[in-house]
Protein backbone atom coordinates (compact mmCIF):
# COMPACT_ATOMS: atom_id res chain seq x y z
CA UNK A 1 0.00 0.00 0.00
CA UNK A 2 1.41 2.80 -1.31
CA UNK A 3 2.23 5.71 1.56
CA UNK A 4 0.30 9.19 0.86
CA UNK A 5 1.87 12.69 1.41
CA UNK A 6 1.24 13.47 5.75
CA UNK A 7 -0.89 16.55 5.97
CA UNK A 8 -0.81 19.38 8.62
CA UNK A 9 -1.84 16.99 11.24
CA UNK A 10 -2.19 19.30 14.54
CA UNK A 11 -5.16 20.86 13.34
CA UNK A 12 -6.79 17.31 11.98
CA UNK A 13 -6.36 15.37 15.52
CA UNK A 14 -9.24 14.89 17.10
CA UNK A 15 -10.41 12.98 20.11
CA UNK A 16 -13.46 10.90 20.94
CA UNK A 17 -13.82 9.50 24.28
CA UNK A 18 -16.53 6.91 24.73
CA UNK A 19 -18.58 7.15 28.27
CA UNK A 20 -22.24 5.75 27.41
CA UNK A 21 -21.58 2.09 28.87
CA UNK A 22 -24.37 2.01 31.69
CA UNK A 23 -21.95 0.02 34.73
CA UNK A 24 -24.45 -2.81 35.70
CA UNK A 25 -21.43 -5.18 36.65
CA UNK A 26 -20.50 -2.20 39.38
CA UNK A 27 -24.02 -2.08 40.97
CA UNK A 28 -25.25 -0.93 43.48
CA UNK A 29 -22.83 2.29 43.56
CA UNK A 30 -23.45 2.25 39.48
CA UNK A 31 -26.49 4.08 38.99
CA UNK A 32 -28.70 5.15 36.19
CA UNK A 33 -28.34 9.18 37.18
CA UNK A 34 -24.41 8.61 38.31
CA UNK A 35 -22.84 6.15 36.02
CA UNK A 36 -19.59 3.99 36.89
CA UNK A 37 -17.72 6.67 34.58
CA UNK A 38 -18.69 9.82 36.78
CA UNK A 39 -18.47 8.22 40.08
CA UNK A 40 -15.53 9.72 41.94
CA UNK A 41 -13.41 6.09 42.76
CA UNK A 42 -9.76 6.79 42.48
CA UNK A 43 -8.34 9.76 45.02
CA UNK A 44 -11.88 11.84 44.35
CA UNK A 45 -11.45 11.79 40.69
CA UNK A 46 -13.43 10.17 38.15
CA UNK A 47 -12.56 7.97 35.59
CA UNK A 48 -14.07 10.01 32.97
CA UNK A 49 -12.23 13.24 34.64
CA UNK A 50 -9.08 10.42 34.18
CA UNK A 51 -9.74 9.73 31.02
CA UNK A 52 -9.74 13.54 29.80
CA UNK A 53 -6.48 14.80 31.61
CA UNK A 54 -5.04 11.80 30.15
CA UNK A 55 -4.83 13.22 26.41
CA UNK A 56 -3.68 16.48 27.82
CA UNK A 57 -0.61 17.25 25.61
CA UNK A 58 -1.61 15.38 23.06
CA UNK A 59 -4.97 16.54 21.68
CA UNK A 60 -6.22 20.36 22.31
CA UNK A 61 -9.26 20.24 24.36
CA UNK A 62 -11.00 22.26 21.95
CA UNK A 63 -10.99 18.81 19.60
CA UNK A 64 -11.74 16.63 22.66
CA UNK A 65 -15.36 15.16 22.32
CA UNK A 66 -17.22 12.79 24.97
CA UNK A 67 -19.78 10.50 23.36
CA UNK A 68 -22.43 9.77 26.38
CA UNK A 69 -26.30 9.53 27.04
CA UNK A 70 -27.99 12.29 26.53
CA UNK A 71 -29.59 11.91 30.06
CA UNK A 72 -25.74 12.33 31.45
CA UNK A 73 -24.80 16.04 29.79
CA UNK A 74 -25.49 18.19 32.69
CA UNK A 75 -23.29 16.28 34.77
CA UNK A 76 -20.45 15.15 32.62
CA UNK A 77 -20.33 19.15 31.58
CA UNK A 78 -19.59 20.04 35.19
CA UNK A 79 -17.26 16.84 36.15
CA UNK A 80 -15.14 17.89 33.13
CA UNK A 81 -13.68 21.47 33.14
CA UNK A 82 -12.61 22.54 29.49
CA UNK A 83 -15.34 20.36 27.68
CA UNK A 84 -17.46 22.55 25.86
CA UNK A 85 -20.77 22.02 24.83
CA UNK A 86 -20.64 22.06 21.34
CA UNK A 87 -17.73 18.87 21.98
CA UNK A 88 -20.89 16.52 24.20
CA UNK A 89 -22.19 14.15 21.67
CA UNK A 90 -25.61 12.93 23.49
CA UNK A 91 -26.92 9.58 22.12
CA UNK A 92 -30.65 9.55 22.82
CA UNK A 93 -30.50 6.22 23.36
CA UNK A 94 -27.70 3.29 24.01
CA UNK A 95 -26.63 1.82 20.07
CA UNK A 96 -23.94 0.27 21.23
CA UNK A 97 -20.30 1.44 19.87
CA UNK A 98 -20.34 1.80 16.07
CA UNK A 99 -23.25 3.89 16.71
CA UNK A 100 -20.84 5.81 18.64
CA UNK A 101 -18.15 5.95 16.92
CA UNK A 102 -19.89 6.69 13.86
CA UNK A 103 -21.73 9.12 14.63
CA UNK A 104 -18.89 11.59 15.81
CA UNK A 105 -17.20 10.56 12.42
CA UNK A 106 -19.91 11.64 10.61
CA UNK A 107 -19.99 14.86 12.88
CA UNK A 108 -16.40 15.71 12.81
CA UNK A 109 -15.82 14.73 8.71
CA UNK A 110 -18.63 16.72 7.76
CA UNK A 111 -17.17 20.18 9.41
CA UNK A 112 -13.36 18.91 8.78
CA UNK A 113 -12.76 16.27 5.90
CA UNK A 114 -9.25 15.60 7.01
CA UNK A 115 -10.26 14.75 10.52
CA UNK A 116 -8.13 11.73 12.25
CA UNK A 117 -9.83 10.78 14.97
CA UNK A 118 -8.32 8.66 18.39
CA UNK A 119 -11.14 6.59 20.48
CA UNK A 120 -10.43 6.44 23.98
CA UNK A 121 -13.01 4.47 26.92
CA UNK A 122 -13.72 6.41 29.83
CA UNK A 123 -13.14 3.29 32.16
CA UNK A 124 -9.54 2.36 32.14
CA UNK A 125 -7.15 2.71 34.26
CA UNK A 126 -3.36 3.42 32.19
CA UNK A 127 -0.16 4.14 34.32
CA UNK A 128 3.12 5.44 32.60
CA UNK A 129 0.47 8.46 30.71
CA UNK A 130 3.36 10.04 29.00
CA UNK A 131 4.05 6.58 27.28
CA UNK A 132 0.76 6.33 26.76
CA UNK A 133 0.72 9.57 24.66
CA UNK A 134 3.43 8.72 22.62
CA UNK A 135 1.98 5.42 21.66
CA UNK A 136 -0.76 6.71 20.56
CA UNK A 137 0.82 9.89 18.85
CA UNK A 138 2.75 6.80 16.61
CA UNK A 139 -0.74 5.24 15.64
CA UNK A 140 -1.79 9.37 14.22
CA UNK A 141 1.58 9.34 12.93
CA UNK A 142 0.48 6.07 10.64
CA UNK A 143 -2.94 7.10 9.56
CA UNK A 144 -1.86 10.42 8.62
CA UNK A 145 0.65 8.88 6.49
CA UNK A 146 -1.80 6.34 5.20
CA UNK A 147 -5.20 7.13 5.29
CA UNK A 148 -7.13 3.76 4.49
CA UNK A 149 -5.19 2.27 7.50
CA UNK A 150 -7.53 1.44 10.74
CA UNK A 151 -5.66 1.38 14.17
CA UNK A 152 -5.98 -0.52 17.26
CA UNK A 153 -4.21 -0.70 20.20
CA UNK A 154 -3.06 -4.33 21.98
CA UNK A 155 -2.02 -5.02 25.83
CA UNK A 156 0.20 -7.82 26.47
CA UNK A 157 -2.33 -10.67 28.41
CA UNK A 158 -1.66 -11.23 31.90
CA UNK A 159 -4.23 -13.56 32.42
CA UNK A 160 -6.09 -16.04 29.91
CA UNK A 161 -8.67 -13.56 30.55
CA UNK A 162 -12.36 -14.54 28.59
CA UNK A 163 -14.02 -11.46 29.03
CA UNK A 164 -11.70 -9.50 26.69
CA UNK A 165 -11.62 -9.72 22.64
CA UNK A 166 -8.04 -10.96 21.35
CA UNK A 167 -5.61 -9.78 18.09
CA UNK A 168 -4.22 -11.69 16.19
CA UNK A 169 -1.05 -10.20 14.71
CA UNK A 170 0.42 -10.88 11.44
CA UNK A 171 3.17 -9.37 10.49
CA UNK A 172 5.56 -6.27 10.68
CA UNK A 173 4.37 -3.24 9.12
CA UNK A 174 6.84 -2.08 6.42
CA UNK A 175 8.62 1.45 7.66
CA UNK A 176 6.61 1.35 10.45
CA UNK A 177 8.41 -1.83 12.58
CA UNK A 178 6.00 0.31 15.54
CA UNK A 179 2.88 -1.53 14.34
CA UNK A 180 1.46 -5.27 13.42
CA UNK A 181 -1.41 -5.82 10.43
CA UNK A 182 -3.99 -7.47 12.35
CA UNK A 183 -4.88 -11.05 10.88
CA UNK A 184 -8.23 -11.20 12.55
CA UNK A 185 -9.79 -10.65 16.26
CA UNK A 186 -10.83 -13.24 18.23
CA UNK A 187 -13.96 -12.41 20.64
CA UNK A 188 -14.14 -13.61 24.10
CA UNK A 189 -12.76 -17.16 23.75
CA UNK A 190 -13.67 -19.89 25.95
CA UNK A 191 -10.61 -20.60 28.55
CA UNK A 192 -9.29 -23.45 26.71
CA UNK A 193 -8.09 -20.92 23.98
CA UNK A 194 -7.71 -18.38 25.98
CA UNK A 195 -4.92 -20.24 27.68
CA UNK A 196 -3.55 -21.17 24.32
CA UNK A 197 -3.59 -17.46 23.61
CA UNK A 198 -1.45 -16.70 26.60
CA UNK A 199 0.76 -19.55 25.89
CA UNK A 200 1.70 -18.33 22.48
CA UNK A 201 2.64 -14.78 23.74
CA UNK A 202 2.08 -10.91 22.96
CA UNK A 203 3.86 -11.62 19.65
CA UNK A 204 0.93 -13.51 18.54
CA UNK A 205 -1.66 -12.40 20.45
CA UNK A 206 -2.79 -9.24 22.41
CA UNK A 207 -5.50 -7.89 24.01
CA UNK A 208 -8.03 -5.56 22.06
CA UNK A 209 -7.89 -2.75 24.13
CA UNK A 210 -11.43 -1.09 22.00
CA UNK A 211 -8.88 2.37 21.33
CA UNK A 212 -8.55 2.94 18.11
CA UNK A 213 -7.18 5.85 15.69
CA UNK A 214 -8.83 6.16 12.33
CA UNK A 215 -9.72 8.90 9.51
CA UNK A 216 -13.34 9.99 9.97
CA UNK A 217 -13.98 9.46 5.95
CA UNK A 218 -12.55 5.94 5.96
CA UNK A 219 -14.21 4.66 8.89
CA UNK A 220 -17.77 6.10 6.90
CA UNK A 221 -16.27 4.48 4.18
CA UNK A 222 -16.11 0.76 5.66
CA UNK A 223 -19.51 1.81 7.49
CA UNK A 224 -21.38 2.40 4.14
CA UNK A 225 -19.90 -0.79 2.51
CA UNK A 226 -20.57 -2.91 5.44
CA UNK A 227 -23.49 -1.69 7.43
CA UNK A 228 -25.42 0.53 4.34
CA UNK A 229 -28.83 1.57 6.14
CA UNK A 230 -26.14 2.74 9.61
CA UNK A 231 -24.36 4.86 7.23
CA UNK A 232 -27.35 6.65 5.53
CA UNK A 233 -28.78 7.27 9.18
CA UNK A 234 -25.60 8.86 10.09
CA UNK A 235 -25.24 11.29 7.44
CA UNK A 236 -29.16 11.85 7.79
CA UNK A 237 -28.18 13.59 11.00
CA UNK A 238 -24.70 14.79 10.22
CA UNK A 239 -26.90 16.63 7.66
CA UNK A 240 -29.21 18.31 10.60
CA UNK A 241 -26.14 18.44 12.65
CA UNK A 242 -25.84 22.31 12.37
CA UNK A 243 -29.37 22.83 12.03
CA UNK A 244 -32.15 23.60 14.59
CA UNK A 245 -33.36 20.35 13.50
CA UNK A 246 -30.68 18.39 14.85
CA UNK A 247 -32.62 17.07 18.02
CA UNK A 248 -35.56 16.18 15.89
CA UNK A 249 -33.61 14.02 13.77
CA UNK A 250 -31.35 12.30 16.59
CA UNK A 251 -34.08 11.37 18.33
CA UNK A 252 -35.99 10.49 14.88
CA UNK A 253 -33.38 8.31 13.10
CA UNK A 254 -30.63 7.11 16.14
CA UNK A 255 -32.51 4.99 18.03
CA UNK A 256 -33.53 2.81 14.35
CA UNK A 257 -29.62 2.26 13.96
CA UNK A 258 -28.46 -0.97 13.95
CA UNK A 259 -27.29 -2.10 17.84
CA UNK A 260 -23.67 -3.91 17.01
CA UNK A 261 -20.46 -3.45 18.17
CA UNK A 262 -17.53 -1.49 15.36
CA UNK A 263 -15.14 -4.68 16.26
CA UNK A 264 -17.99 -6.49 14.65
CA UNK A 265 -19.36 -4.25 12.23
CA UNK A 266 -16.21 -2.86 11.02
CA UNK A 267 -12.95 -4.06 12.41
CA UNK A 268 -13.05 -7.37 11.76
CA UNK A 269 -14.23 -7.75 8.04
CA UNK A 270 -11.54 -4.82 7.44
CA UNK A 271 -8.68 -7.33 8.39
CA UNK A 272 -10.16 -9.58 5.79
CA UNK A 273 -9.90 -6.90 2.99
CA UNK A 274 -7.26 -5.88 0.42
CA UNK A 275 -7.88 -2.29 0.34
CA UNK A 276 -8.33 -1.38 4.08
CA UNK A 277 -5.37 -2.47 6.74
CA UNK A 278 -5.61 -2.91 10.16
CA UNK A 279 -2.76 -2.82 12.37
CA UNK A 280 -1.83 -3.25 15.65
CA UNK A 281 0.10 -0.82 18.38
CA UNK A 282 1.50 -2.63 21.22
CA UNK A 283 0.58 -0.44 24.69
CA UNK A 284 3.41 -2.24 26.58
CA UNK A 285 1.75 -0.25 30.23
CA UNK A 286 -0.42 -1.06 32.71
CA UNK A 287 -3.88 -1.69 31.83
CA UNK A 288 -6.99 -1.89 33.84
CA UNK A 289 -10.59 -2.46 32.69
CA UNK A 290 -12.44 -1.12 35.53
CA UNK A 291 -15.64 -2.82 34.41
CA UNK A 292 -16.44 -5.27 37.50
CA UNK A 293 -15.78 -4.99 41.23
CA UNK A 294 -12.63 -7.65 41.15
CA UNK A 295 -11.17 -4.94 38.83
CA UNK A 296 -11.81 -1.82 40.87
CA UNK A 297 -10.56 -4.08 43.91
CA UNK A 298 -6.93 -4.00 42.29
CA UNK A 299 -7.01 0.19 42.29
CA UNK A 300 -7.53 -0.38 46.73
CA UNK A 301 -5.40 0.01 49.45
CA UNK A 302 -4.70 -3.52 51.20
CA UNK A 303 -4.82 -4.45 54.34
CA UNK A 304 -2.17 -7.39 55.28
CA UNK A 305 -4.64 -10.11 54.33
CA UNK A 306 -5.02 -8.67 50.82
CA UNK A 307 -8.40 -7.05 51.82
CA UNK A 308 -9.20 -4.29 49.26
CA UNK A 309 -10.56 -1.55 51.08
CA UNK A 310 -12.47 1.65 49.86
CA UNK A 311 -14.53 4.24 51.89
CA UNK A 312 -16.42 4.33 55.00
CA UNK A 313 -14.88 2.06 58.11
CA UNK A 314 -13.89 -1.55 57.81
CA UNK A 315 -13.28 -3.69 60.81
CA UNK A 316 -12.30 -7.40 59.20
CA UNK A 317 -11.58 -10.11 61.31
CA UNK A 318 -10.29 -13.50 59.93
CA UNK A 319 -10.91 -12.59 56.48
CA UNK A 320 -9.10 -12.85 53.45
CA UNK A 321 -9.17 -11.54 49.51
CA UNK A 322 -12.60 -9.26 50.28
CA UNK A 323 -13.69 -6.04 48.63
CA UNK A 324 -15.45 -3.67 51.46
CA UNK A 325 -16.20 -0.62 49.84
CA UNK A 326 -19.00 2.07 51.14
CA UNK A 327 -20.25 5.43 49.47
CA UNK A 328 -20.82 6.53 52.93
CA UNK A 329 -17.73 7.48 54.79
CA UNK A 330 -19.48 7.30 58.41
CA UNK A 331 -20.80 3.31 57.83
CA UNK A 332 -19.12 0.62 59.11
CA UNK A 333 -18.75 -2.83 57.37
CA UNK A 334 -17.59 -5.73 59.63
CA UNK A 335 -16.90 -8.71 58.42
CA UNK A 336 -16.15 -12.49 60.19
CA UNK A 337 -14.60 -15.22 58.73
CA UNK A 338 -14.73 -14.41 55.44
CA UNK A 339 -13.05 -15.09 52.15
CA UNK A 340 -13.22 -14.20 48.42
CA UNK A 341 -16.21 -12.13 49.18
CA UNK A 342 -17.42 -8.71 47.82
CA UNK A 343 -19.29 -6.75 50.33
CA UNK A 344 -20.53 -3.15 48.58
CA UNK A 345 -22.70 -0.56 50.60
CA UNK A 346 -24.72 2.11 49.34
CA UNK A 347 -26.99 3.96 51.87
CA UNK A 348 -30.26 2.18 49.87
CA UNK A 349 -28.82 -0.80 48.50
CA UNK A 350 -25.83 -3.11 49.44
CA UNK A 351 -24.60 -6.10 47.49
CA UNK A 352 -23.16 -9.51 49.06
CA UNK A 353 -21.46 -11.36 46.30
CA UNK A 354 -18.54 -14.32 46.30
CA UNK A 355 -15.82 -12.70 43.98
CA UNK A 356 -15.75 -15.54 41.43
CA UNK A 357 -19.26 -14.76 40.31
CA UNK A 358 -18.88 -10.88 39.69
CA UNK A 359 -20.08 -11.29 36.27
CA UNK A 360 -23.52 -12.45 37.81
CA UNK A 361 -23.96 -8.91 38.95
CA UNK A 362 -25.22 -7.78 35.37
CA UNK A 363 -28.22 -10.99 35.71
CA UNK A 364 -28.88 -9.61 39.25
CA UNK A 365 -29.16 -6.10 37.95
CA UNK A 366 -31.73 -7.80 35.22
CA UNK A 367 -33.64 -9.19 38.05
CA UNK A 368 -33.73 -6.18 40.09
CA UNK A 369 -35.44 -3.68 37.34
CA UNK A 370 -37.81 -6.59 36.88
CA UNK A 371 -39.06 -6.76 39.79
CA UNK A 372 -38.68 -3.49 41.37
CA UNK A 373 -38.41 -1.16 37.88
CA UNK A 374 -35.41 1.86 38.38
CA UNK A 375 -36.23 2.60 42.35
CA UNK A 376 -32.64 1.08 43.27
CA UNK A 377 -30.83 1.52 39.55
Amino acid sequence: MELSEPGESKNMRYALIMAGGSGTRLWPMSRGDRPKQLLPFLEGKSLLEIAFDRLEGLIDRENRYVCAGRRHERAILAEIHGLEKQNFLGEPVGRDTLAAVGLSAAVLAAQDPKAVIGVFTADHLIERAEEFRRIVALGFELVEHCPETLVTFGIAPTAPATGYGYLELGEKIANHDFAWKVRRFKEKPPLELAQKYLAEGPARYLWNSGMFVWRANTLLDCVRRYEPEVHEGLCEIAAAWQTNRRIEVLEKVFPRLKKISVDFAVMERASREETIRVAALPMPLTWLDIGSWPSFAQTCRRDERSNALAGGECVLLDSANCLAASSDPEHLIALVGCENLLVIHTPDATLVCPADRAEQIKELYQQIESRYGGKYL
